[in-house]
Parts: structure tokens; C-alpha cells; sequence
């Protein structure tokens, strides 16, 4: 469905309050950046600057807002990339306000990426992600479709974030393949193709609590530095993060496999 389409229900009709739309103006650029610091309560030095939020779209990238009457309540911004003479789009942070999470606007605003992106041309968009995120893990590799082979070590080195618990910025790197096969069966079904699992490697839910606090990060650390290894010697062996499980106390486990498609860069 389009941002702000209309839905019937029953008898009457039923507008969707949330449009979401290219950023137009500097202003809502201008609240992107805002809202970026109230999401991750960045310090000045790592926040990405209003310059970046300009250029984006000028130069083939995406700046995207999700909007509730004037008021920003979510954000996409995607940059160009290349490797090895392959163009795609590197979507570099989504943040949704906090009163408004919960409710599928984060998928939203990759979908309407993956529409804009496919009607230029583009059949891949990468993103990183901290493998220690359970729920976010959840829906780029089960609500997406997007899988992971490549494990990126400190990618930021260590942010003023407090989502980050002082941990080393550790990334998977998600490859989402707009047009394959998986994905269309993913959007088309509901529901990711069957394969075969190889491997697993879990992050419990704990986590959460351990690297918010200073005198269990120990804990947090021992998960991250373990399962990077796991990580790293699976995508060594050819492996990819395929699926994601959660159970019913908020366990997470990546699920690894051979990516079939013949697709790769």
C-alpha cells in the first residue's frame, strides 16, 4: 500500500495518517538531524550533519521522511556506493520517534527505499547492523530479507551513544538484493523460501541489560567477542546469515546457511 493511501474498513474509509515522502525542504532536514539525536543521543562529533542530509539526493542517494501531519516522526537517509564496478545504495541510518515504534513504520520506510531504489535502476541496497540488537537483527534478516556474510570489526570505534553501551562498534553488513528471488517471495507470501540451516549462533536477551550498566558489560563483551569470532570463521566458510528466531523470552539466534542466489560482488 502507498503512504497515505486510504483503507477501507467495513463501510467507511479510514486515511492513513502517516505519509511518507522524499525530504524536500531544509527544514525537514533539518528535524532528521534532530531526531537522530534524540534516537541515539549522539554528542556533536557523531551526529551525520545536516550537509549530508542536502547532498544525499543530489548525488543519487535517498533522504526519506515518514510524516505525521508537519511533524517528522521517522527518517531514512541512503548514500551511493561501488564495488568492484557494481552501484548500490548504502542506507546509512533510519531512526523512528520513539512514540511511534512498534508499529511497522521502520519496514515501511525500507519498502518505500526498496520501490525507489528498483525504479532507478538499482537491484541492491547494503546496510550495517549490531548483531547484538535482537529486534532489529529480526526484522532486516525475517521481515526483509536481507541476509549477511560480511562482519565488519569497530566500524565506528567507540560512539558517544548510549544505545552502544561502550562497546566496540562491531557491524554485520546486511545485502539486501532488491529483485531476488527470496525477497519477492518474502514480500509476495509473507514468508522467507525454506532452506537448510547449517549453523546457529545465538545472543541472549539479557544483553540488553548487561552493556547498560558499567559493572556487568563484562558479560556484554564476552557475548560480542565470542560470537564475532563464530561470525568470522562461518563467513569463512562460506556461510551467510539466511534466517533470525526469537523465542518467547527474547532470545536471539541467527541462523546460517549457503546463500544460493547468484548474486554477489
Amino acid at each position: 500500500m502507498a503512504a497515505g493511501q486510504t483503507t477501507g474498513v467495513g463501510s467507511g474509509v479510514r486515511a492513513d495518517p502517516v505519509v511518507i515522502r522524499k525530504c524536500a525542504t531544509l527544514d525537514e532536514m533539518r528535524a532528521c538531524v534532530a531526531l537522530q539525536q534524540k534516537v541515539w543521543n549522539f554528542s556533536e562529533r557523531d551526529l551525520i550533519p545536516l550537509r549530508i542530509f542536502a547532498i544525499a539526493e543530489k548525488i543519487g542517494g535517498q533522504a526519506i521522511g515518514a510524516f505525521q501531519g508537519d511533524d517528522l516522526i521517522g527518517f531514512a537517509l541512503a548514500i551511493p556506493g561501488s564495488r568492484n564496478r557494481h552501484s548500490y545504495l548504502h542506507s546509512q541510518m533510519l531512526a523512528v520517534r520513539e512514540d511511534s515504534r512498534n508499529a511497522g513504520l521502520g519496514r515501511r520506510l525500507k519498502l518505500f527505499q526498496r520501490e525507489e531504489a528498483i525504479s532507478r535502476g538499482f537491484d541492491l541496497m547494503e546496510w550495517t547492523f549490531d548483531p547484538l540488537e535482537i529486534k532489529n537483527a529480526y526484522l532486516n534478516i525475517e521481515g526483509l530479507g536481507a541476509i549477511a556474510r560480511r562482519y565488519n570489526l569497530d566500524q565506528y570505534g567507540v560512539t558517544s551513544s548510549t544505545l552502544q553501551g561502550g562497546l566496540p562498534t562491531d557491524r554485520l553488513v546486511a545485502e539486501w538484493w532488491l529483485k531476488s528471488d527470496r525477497v519477492r517471495q518474502l514480500l509476495n507470501a509473507g514468508q522467507l523460501p525454506p532452506a537448510k540451516i547449517e549453523s546457529n549462533i545465538p545472543v541472549p536477551a539479557e544483553v540488553y541489560t548487561w552493556k547498560a550498566a558499567a559493572e556487568t558489560r563484562g558479560r556484554a563483551m564476552a557475548v560480542q567477542n565470542q560470537n564475532r569470532e563464530l561470525f568470522i570463521n562461518a563467513f569463512k566458510r562460506g556461510l551467510a546469515v539466511i534466517g533470525y528466531e526469537r523465542d518467547p523470552h527474547g532470545n536471539g539466534k541467527f541462523l546460517l546457511g549457503r546463500w544460493q542466489e547468484p548474486l554477489s560482488l
